[in-house]
């Protein structure tokens, strides 16, 4: 595979080197149950304890804040009916829960959300957004109803890159809540942010975050979920009484602690996110320069610095990644959950783009194993590609002659 070049992060990132070997002893030594008293859950419980701590002095919260989970999906879940769908809260209120979300949320946000409005358990109000990606909080401002109890607005979003005016939104509630009887609660899922953005819950005023392991090199399957204290979240899963009795099951303890290492190992990543964002901006001028009716989605500013999101009038952009997949070089077309989807981008249309501007668009992420010899094959390739498929965008029947020749299986996608 070292001749293979990956520029997916943004989908999944490799599990650190490091991460992995922080991991090891709990797979066969310290391999205990962690809410066993014996000796051998004590040395579980010690990794999640330290994990625990990594996290919490990441996001400068308290220990007893973070709840460890399986990752953002859940968490967004947990957020979601936990609040949105919070019967008491409900009661407390005494009115149907109406909580604020972005068109542009991950699609576990978004159908979490329309699941409670469906089953007439709250209202949901849907912002939209800008031609760069960004919610304006004007915006926020107008939807803004006496029952309104949650807004949830994602850091930094997965197709675009686009960075969301957090601070400044926690601010502006931090304002409204103190003329409200009933506070609104702020969440933001920041699974794509961790490794570029700084994630301090308390200069941001969010009352709740959402993270992943395997966005940050880390392992799949685990994540954690910042709480701030005194935030009424409904118990998601039932059970034991693990994580402060806000989760319940076994602790997957090697995840836990591989979550823990991999937050601590983001320290040391300043000077390689630097060249990241070197190696993405010659990637967009390139590509911009050598093609022609080539555009960027989103803003070039206000965006982390290893997306590029590309539209390519006239290509298909699943024929683009499938031509690109032959030449050894993975991109997506976006969120990796949504992969089989022939739906257009619910984020790219939120935009502004039509349904055919969001098919022809693709989205290239950069990350740690990057390199310029990388980048420089990507731009030697993909003119020649984009051209192939302009020239033979008359033939119906093409883009399935390439899909074939990958011979991609059923089941590939989420």
């Amino acid at each position: 595979m070292n001749d293979k070049i990956y520029l997916d992060y943004a989908a999944t990132t490799p599990l650190d080197e490091q991460v992995f070997e922080v991991m090891k002893p709990y797979f066969s030594q310290a391999f205990g149950n962690a809410s066993s008293v014996h000796q051998f859950g004590q040395a579980a419980q010690k990794g999640v304890i330290n994990a625990r701590h990594q996290v919490a002095e990441f996001l400068n919260c308290q220990a007893d804040e973070v709840i460890f989970i399986s990752g953002a999906t859940e968490g967004n879940n947990t957020v979601i009916k936990g609040i949105g769908g919070n019967k008491k809260l409900a009661e407390k209120i005494g009115a149907k829960p109406h909580i604020i979300i972005s068109k542009i949320e991950h699609e576990c946000i978004l159908a979490s959300s329309e699941r409670l409005e469906k089953e007439g358990m709250a209202e949901v109000a849907f912002l939209p957004v800008n031609s760069e990606g960004l919610v304006e909080i004007s915006e926020l401002q107008k939807n803004i109803k006496p029952n309104t109890i949650l807004v949830s607005i994602m850091y930094a979003n997965n197709e675009t890159g686009a960075v969301e005016p957090i601070e400044e939104i926690g601010q502006f509630l931090k304002k409204i809540n103190q003329g409200r009887e009933q506070k609104i609660y702020f969440h933001t899922d920041a699974s794509q942010a961790l490794n570029y953005l700084d994630c301090d819950v308390q200069k941001l005023g969010v009352d709740l975050l959402t993270l992943s392991g395997h966005k940050i090199y880390g392992p799949k399957g685990v994540g954690a979920l910042f709480v701030r204290q005194g935030t009424p979240v409904a118990r998601f899963m039932d059970g034991g009484e693990q994580e402060f009795k806000m989760r319940a099951g076994t602790h997957n303890t090697p995840g836990i602690v591989g979550l823990g290492a991999a937050i601590s190992v983001l320290k040391q990543k300043n000077n390689v996110n630097s060249n990241i964002k070197q190696l993405r901006d010659k990637l967009i001028n390139g590509v911009l320069k050598n093609i022609p009716q080539s555009f960027i989605n989103g803003s070039l500013e206000k965006r982390l610095p290893n997306n590029a999101n590309f539209r390519f009038e006239g290509v298909e952009g699943e024929a683009i990644i499938v031509a690109l997949d032959l030449e050894g070089i993975a991109v997506s077309t976006g969120s990796a959950c949504a992969a089989r989807s022939l739906s257009p981008s619910h984020v790219l249309g939120a935009m502004g783009l039509t349904p055919s501007q969001s098919h022809s668009s693709v989205r290239f992420s950069l990350g740690c194993q990057t390199t310029d010899e990388q980048i420089e094959k990507v731009l030697e390739v993909l003119p020649k590609i984009i051209e192939k498929l302009r020239n033979l965008s008359g033939d119906l029947n093409e883009s399935a002659k390439i899909k074939e020749k990958a011979k991609l299986p059923d089941d590939f996608g989420c």
